[in-house]
């Protein structure tokens, strides 16, 4: 048996370095975050895989040569100083790792210039070690290069993914940062070659579309909201905030999570619990096995997060997260209503000119205007008409709107259920025919009262209070017996007792549903995940009708 020994300073040194450094991504990630710090505004990637060579160049502040001469060395930084200082993390680094595990893993050379005339270049050796330093002509900034990366650790480079894979890594990597720092530019180059670029936007919801081409900024809704801190934070505590980018789920989602993603402080983090409360507050919004586009970014007192989880700072303790699960989704509920402010954003422009190029082609509408004179709304919509029993015609100030009457009535039914789900009894039992075990453990499940009522005969003696009046309600009682948990039950019913496409409607009927409807916490979709109106905006109609015509050219004169 072998006697316990200290392990030798470079092993212990290597085993540190390979927690950090484990990639061409971890690397480009962890020398992008030292430049955000440096307060870069430009920041350029240059890879070259073959080589195992990394170089990244920013515009900030830069180094001068003391600084440049201790920042490879072994857990130095400039950004932290004491164990007090952990709980008050402003920067994306604090480790003092990075750099001196480069070393390690690679051949590291800095070139930087402060606010000084003299930029220095420096080669750093084992242990961080300056050993070569010269004066040199470079522009404010600082430029890192890494090269044979891994050289010291071959089995490393043959355990990697392909370069297509670490590529792809590397533009995953910059583009979560990017979400986080919009205003920075960002170039990206693989073996002298521009891979891609990013251009600065004023907000994270300019720049999403960079990033998701099938996405228009008009699909998106972004609320950014100043939040109370909660009540165990101390007094001196900066004022926390809360970004919100979400796709409006009646124009955009995707087929993975793949996008919702959460951010605190600058820095892209994986919370589980956060993200399922953005899935929660996406419930019966969106189609069936879909899910929705989501960038949260909350900015919070530093002593309510506890870093030092992980080599990678993207697993992090989050004091109080109950509190933080509440307030994103009112945020969301917030950014999904539809209201006056957020009209002129609600126009679909693609459905637009589909609708308006079918309106070319055959040139007539058939609309039953209701007889009875216009009522005062106390939204902003104001019914008009009914299209074919079907769609309701409603004007604003801004333009008009086609709202299906079946699913924004659903909508709101659906919402009354989940805030009153109401069982009643009835005075004579309602009797189904040979239903199946599970048949009825389900009904029993979603809390109806049922019983054995003779040879495959069962009784139920009470019903959602929202079928009592339907001739149909043994139909619908079967149709919730085929599965799903309450909120499945509760749509089925909300879907069951909606007013029906081909029902005539009054003006004054059509307005009540346009105002109860426009008060519900997700009035774009309908519980399945439909579509509830179309817009057409005044600008779109006058392009339309060629309102901007010059009268007398348009004459011929």
């Amino acid at each position: 048996m072998t006697s316990i020994q200290a392990l030798p300073k470079e092993v212990v040194h290597l085993i540190t370095a390979g927690e950090v450094i484990d990639s061409f991504a971890s690397v480009v990630r962890e020398l992008v975050e030292n430049a955000l710090d440096a307060g870069a505004t430009r920041i350029v990637v240059a890879l070259w895989p073959q080589q195992w060579r990394i170089r990244v160049t920013d515009n900030g502040c830069g180094m001068d040569l003391d600084d440049l001469q201790q920042a490879a060395a072994s857990h130095s930084t400039s950004k932290i100083h004491s164990s007090e200082d952990l709980w008050k993390i402003n920067s994306l680094g604090f480790r003092g790792e990075a750099l001196h595990s480069l070393t390690t893993l690679a051949e590291l050379e800095i070139f930087s210039r402060s606010s000084g005339n003299v930029g220095w270049r420096v080669v750093y050796g084992e242990g961080g070690k300056a050993i070569q330093v010269e004066a040199t002509a470079i522009a404010p900034g600082t430029v890192v290069t890494v090269s044979n990366l891994f050289a010291n650790c071959v089995a490393r480079r043959h355990g990697l993914p392909s370069t297509a894979q670490q590529m792809k890594a590397v533009q995953a990597t910059i583009y979560n940062i990017a979400l986080c720092h919009p205003q920075v530019t960002w170039q990206v180059w693989q073996d002298d070659r521009q891979c891609f670029t990013i251009s600065p936007a004023a907000t994270v919801g300019q720049l999403i579309p960079q990033l998701l081409p099938q996405v228009r900024q008009g699909d998106l809704q972004e609320v950014t909201l100043e939040i109370p801190n909660p009540e165990n934070v101390t007094v001196n505590s900066q004022q926390s905030a809360l970004t919100l980018v979400v796709g409006l789920p009646d124009r955009c989602h995707r087929h993975r999570p793949d996008w919702v993603r959460v951010a605190i402080n600058g820095r892209m983090v994986k919370s589980p619990e956060l993200e399922q409360a953005i899935l929660a507050a996406f419930h019966r919004t969106l189609p069936r096995d879909r899910y929705p586009i989501c960038f949260l970014h909350l900015v919070i007192s530093p002593d309510q997060i506890n870093w030092n989880r992980n080599p990678a700072k993207t697993e992090i303790y989050l004091n109080e997260l109950t509190y933080w699960q509440e307030q994103i989704t009112q945020a969301i509920n917030q950014a999904l209503r539809i209201s006056s402010a957020n009209i002129k954003e609600s126009v679909h422009t693609t459905r637009v000119s589909q609708l308006i190029k079918a309106a070319e082609e055959k040139g007539n509408y058939n609309l039953n205007p209701s007889p009875q004179s216009p009522i005062p709304s106390p939204n902003f919509l104001k019914a008009i008409a009914q299209v074919s029993n079907t769609y309701i015609v409603a004007e604003h100030s801004g333009g008009m709107w086609l709202v299906e009457q079946h699913i924004a009535h659903e909508r709101v039914l659906y919402e009354q259920l989940c805030e009153n789900w109401q069982l009643i009894p009835v005075e004579s039992p309602i009797i189904l025919y040979q239903l199946s075990p599970a048949q009825v453990s389900q009904l029993q499940r979603i809390g109806l009262d049922i019983e054995p009522f003779g040879e495959q005969l069962w009784a139920v003696r009470n019903l959602p209070g929202m079928l009592q009046q339907r001739e149909d309600y043994a139909d619908a009682i079967l149709e919730l017996s085929w599965g799903g948990d309450l909120q499945t039950a509760q749509v089925a019913v909300a879907c069951r007792s909606a007013i029906r496409n081909g029902t005539p409607m009054s003006l004054p009927e059509m307005q009540k549903l346009l105002d109860d409807w426009q008060r519900t916490r997700n009035p774009r979709t309908c519980p399945h995940g439909r579509p509830i109106y179309l817009s057409l905006d005044e600008s779109a109609l006058s392009r339309f009708f060629r309102r901007h015509w010059v009268i007398g050219k348009s004459h011929g004169i």
